[in-house]
Order: C-alpha cells, then structure tokens, then sequence
C-alpha cells in the first residue's frame, strides 16, 4: 500500500516537466495570437468608426457580436476538446481566427467587417479551453491554478502587443497593412503546432470517449451543470471579467480621450498599464490560489469591491475630468479582473472529474463574455440615448456586478462543501492503490 501525501502527485498524474512546459508552451502561443487579434479592436475603435462611418451603437455591435459568437460556442467547444483532443480544436481555432484577422483587413464595407468579426470571434473561442485542457493533460492537478494563470498572462501579453504594436502600426502603416501583416502570426502559430503538439504525454492516453449524440451531449452538460462548483466558477467569472474586457475591447480609450480629455498616446499608455497590471496580478493570484485554496472567494469578491469603488470614483468624479492618479488607479485595478475571473476555473476544475473539464470550462467561460457582452451593447445604446453621458453609460456595470456577487454568495457554500466531499473520496482512493 502507497500513501498519498499532501502536495504530493496523485496516482495518474501526468508527470510534467520540459517536455510538458514545451508542448504546452505551443498551446499558449496559438492562445497570444487569438489574444492579439481579439483585442486588436480595442485600439482601432476610433478608425473603425472613421473608417466604416459607423455611431457608438454601431461600433459596439462589432464587439458585441464577436463575444456572442465566442459565448455561444464555449459549451459546443468544450464537448468538442473533450470528444476530439486538444490539436484538432486548436488547429481548427487558428484557421478561423486567421482567416477572420485577414477579413477585417481588407472589408470594404461594414457588413463584411462584422461577418469577419464573427469568424474571429468562433476561432478565438476555441483556444482558451484547449490550452486549460492541454495543461491539465501534462503538468500534476496541484499545477491547476498556477497553470491558469500563467496561460492568461501570455493572453495578457497578446493584448499589451495590441496596445504598444498594433495601436503603432495603424498610425504609422494604416488600416489594410497593419491587419494584413498582424494575420501571418496566426499561420505562423498553425504550422508550428500542427508539427509539434501533442494532445497528452506517453502513457497517459485519456479512457475512449463514449459514442457521440444528442444524449451524450445532454449528459455532459447536465450532469457538469449539477455540480455547484461549475455554477460558481461560472458566476465568478461573470462577475470579476468583464469591466476589465469592456473597458480594454473596446470602451477604455474612447472613454479616456472624449469623457477625461487625454490624448491618444497617454490613453493608449493607461491602456498598457491594465494590461501590465493584469500580469503582475496573475502571478501574485496564481500562487496566493495554490498554496491557500480558500482565499479563491475572498480574492474574487475583493476584486470586485475594489473595481466597483475605483470605477464609481472615476466616473462620478465631481469635474469635469477625474485627475491622473484616480485614472491611474483605476487602471491597477482594472488589471486584476482577468487574474480575479480565473479563479472561476479553480472552482470548476475540481468539480468535474477529467471526462468533463473541457465541458465545465466551456460553461465557466461563458460567464464573463456574457457579461461583456451585455455591458458593451448597454454602454453603446446608453451612449447613443444620452448625447455621450459617459456617467450614466459607465453606471451599467454596477447592475451586473451587483448580480453576480448574489450570486456568487448563494452558491458558495455549496460548491466547497460538495468539493471536500469529492477531495476526502480522491484521498482515500489514493490510499488504497496497490503497490
């Protein structure tokens, strides 16, 4: 008999190490570049609106409808990585966000722009969850949160390329040669791992998967669904993600040069400093999360208390501009609600044995972009009914945020109590494997 000791690899895990941190490294890649042209919108709104002679309402649909796509296909993706592996739904995300990157480089009208949006959007949606899958193939379960927050600071890192290079680009290069170019880093990134990935190390293939259909679809969802811990993995995301993607996708900068009067260089700086601070967050989260698993609530509701006090300040300053430090400070702390909605994961990884991680995730995924996307279409119609009232447009988040912490409270005792009932089960299975 073999005991298992705190901390230490649980029987089946998989062993880690170079190889593993290589593979999966290839993974992440694919991940920055979806990340890059996600966001690339986030620094072209104004020539956007310039460019396709579109109003804020307009403008906003494009985001708009590129999270819907993402958020409508978080489930269909997860059942797809969990039925296909990791290297098929990838390869298939960098072909589409590629061709979609490329679209909206040379559409010449609104419509068509939108359409390439949209197939961004359903590329895009599909490398999140592969790469979360990818680790969880590779690297011990204990690895589980800093492995996630590692991942979403290389997608960090592809948004402060959208800030520092693309936002450049456009200026210096212009609109077509800018997209154009930005799109071989997806071919780059597709070749790359159609060579190299690997879905799972030796030794370690996955059980067969049962027979696909519409009832194996329905028992997955379902029974991942049941599980509290989904649930609250899903609200924590809804609630922490999204005032820091709305304000980088696309609402940051038209906000910082039309409502605080900056120019665009210092807006595009603040912009950076999210991202930057994004980085920083993640890692200090990602170690705080595997070393002391309770803080994941305190952690997430902190996050959201601090982003909801700095945003009130910001907007409801009473001048005509918030001074530099508020703006400054809103910043910071807008960086920490990536790092903040990864914790969702953390509570839905636990809840589901390894036959549904891809499916939970999907459902997990689905929080934040909901949330986003809700809080862009309102900022934009808000916008449009208000004459540019800023204040009144920004005061939507707080009718999201407020939604999700109730939420988050109610299911919070239920997801951690079932989850030590699902570790005291893995515990005394790893007590009682033969020697």
């Amino acid at each position: 008999m073999t005991s298992a000791a705190p901390g230490l690899a649980l029987p089946g895990d998989p062993p880690g190490g170079r190889r593993a941190v290589w593979i999966w490294g290839i993974g992440v890649a694919v991940y920055f570049v979806a990340i890059i042209f996600r966001t690339s919108l986030g620094v072209a709104g104004l020539d956007a609106a310039d460019r396709f002679d579109v109003n804020a309402s307009a403008l906003s649909t494009f985001s708009i409808l590129q999270l819907l796509v993402y958020a409508g296909m978080q489930i269909p993706v997860g059942l797809m990585v969990d039925r296909l592996g990791t290297k098929k739904v990838l390869a298939l995300g960098a072909v589409l966000f590629t061709l979609g990157q490329l679209g909206f480089a040379l559409s010449p009208s609104y419509g068509t722009a939108l359409a390439s949006r949209a197939l961004l959007g359903c590329g895009d949606a599909m490398t999140f969850i592969s790469v979360l899958r990818l680790g969880s193939r590779w690297f011990p379960a204990r690895r589980g949160p800093m492995i996630g927050q590692v991942a979403a600071l290389f997608g960090m890192a592809g948004n402060l390329v959208s800030t520092l290079v693309i936002a450049r680009a456009l200026h210096g290069y212009g609109w077509t040669t800018t997209f154009v170019g930005s799109s071989l880093a997806g071919v780059v990134v597709l070749v790359v791992m159609l060579l190299f990935l690997k879905d799972h190390p030796e030794g370690h293939e996955p059980p067969p998967a049962e027979h696909a259909g519409a009832a194996f679809v329905r028992k997955q969802i379902a029974a991942s669904w049941r599980e509290p811990g989904t649930r609250l993995g899903m609200w924590v995301h809804f609630t922490t993600q999204f005032p820091g993607m709305v304000f980088l996708l696309l609402w940051g900068m038209p906000f910082l040069v039309e409502a605080q009067g900056l120019s665009r260089g210092t807006a595009g700086e603040l912009l950076t400093l999210v991202v930057l601070s994004n980085m920083v967050v993640g890692l200090v989260y990602g170690q705080i999360i595997a070393r002391h698993h309770a803080a994941r609530a305190p952690l997430a509701l902190g996050t959201v208390a601090m982003t909801a006090l700095l945003w009130a300040s910001a907007i409801f300053y009473p001048g005509d501009h918030a001074p530099m430090g508020l703006l400054v400070t809103l910043c910071v702390v807008l960086g920490a609600c990536g790092p903040a909605s990864m914790i969702g994961f953390d509570f839905g990884r636990p809840a589901n044995p390894p036959e549904r991680q891809g499916t939970a995730s999907g459902i997990v995924n689905m929080g934040g972009f909901i949330a986003s996307m809700t809080t862009l279409f309102a900022i934009g119609v808000l916008l449009d009914a208000t004459g540019d009232d800023y204040r009144i447009a920004f005061a939507s988040v707080f009718v999201l945020e407020a939604l999700g912490v109730v939420q988050i409270l109610r299911l919070h005792s239920r997801a951690t109590a079932r989850e030590r009932d699902h570790h005291v089960v893995s515990r005394v299975e790893a007590v009682h494997v033969p020697a």
